[in-house]
């Protein structure tokens, strides 16, 4: 049951991708079908490109292997596109993370909570360009040294999740 619902989502994933401008397809089942490992979802409008692991859940946590993680960005790497992992929650839109971005957990795997997504993702809109999040944290921060979002690129670069070219891109 759960396999025929993340097949749904993801089909309502590429749809709202084309619908908002991008080229996008679906992996022939996401893997299974090829030794290969693949992303999910492959979309890209001109400007950008993104290899995407999709999941979704109830309510409940989600989590993502290792090897899921570091085969997304594997891919994502030699094809040229940005590895995002999208999440959906039941009743609720999609949201993106970068991988490094993603709570990792003692033993290695990856986790998304609800709020975690709702507080902290890059939702719809913003992720295909329609708008951008400003936090009440941003309204009133003061832009004096390195913030915060320029260290969790830099993390990501060192943790070796993004690349340098992807990071110069983030930081301009």
């Amino acid at each position: 049951m759960s396999q025929a619902k993340g097949d749904r989502r993801e089909r309502e994933l590429v749809n709202a991708l084309d619908e908002a401008g991008f080229a996008v397809m679906r992996a022939p089942a996401s893997g299974s079908a090829t030794e290969r490992e693949l992303p999910d979802v492959l979309a890209g409008n001109g400007e950008d490109f993104y290899a995407i692991e999709a999941k979704s859940s109830s309510g409940k946590p989600i989590y993502l292997t290792g090897e899921e993680v570091e085969a997304l960005i594997y891919f994502a790497r030699n094809f040229g596109a940005k590895p995002r992992i999208g999440v959906r929650f039941d009743r609720e839109d999609w949201y993106f993370f970068h991988p490094g971005d993603l709570h990792v957990t003692d033993g290695g795997n990856y986790r998304v909570k609800k709020e975690t997504a709702l507080a902290d993702g890059t939702d719809f809109p913003e992720f295909v360009g329609d708008s951008v999040k400003v936090t009440l944290a941003e309204v009133g921060q003061k832009q004096s040294g390195p913030d915060d979002e320029i260290l969790r690129i830099l993390n990501a670069v060192k943790q070796d999740v993004m690349d340098v070219e992807e990071a110069a891109e983030m930081l301009e």
